[in-house]
């Protein structure tokens, strides 16, 4: 039982201590490597037309770009 009670405690204090970091830090969390967009790759799939999801999000983005681009407070 000690060995999990201390094993529980190191395991609380380092997530602790990433919780302080990101409260600090304000960044956000990445991989190392980047992900398939340091490869130059846009989507994960390899289908030619976007699904109905990404179209969304495209448009958001756009949208939100848009708006930012205006000077507007959002």
């Amino acid at each position: 039982m000690f060995y999990f009670m201390a094993t529980f405690v190191v395991f609380l204090v380092v997530i602790i201590a990433m919780a302080i970091g990101y409260i600090f830090n304000k960044k956000t969390i990445s991989g190392s490597c980047g992900g398939l967009a340091s490869v130059g790759i846009d989507k994960e799939c390899d289908c030619p037309d976007p699904c109905e999801n990404r179209k969304k999000m495209d448009r958001e983005a756009l949208r939100a770009e848009k708006l930012n681009s205006e000077g507007r407070i959002i």
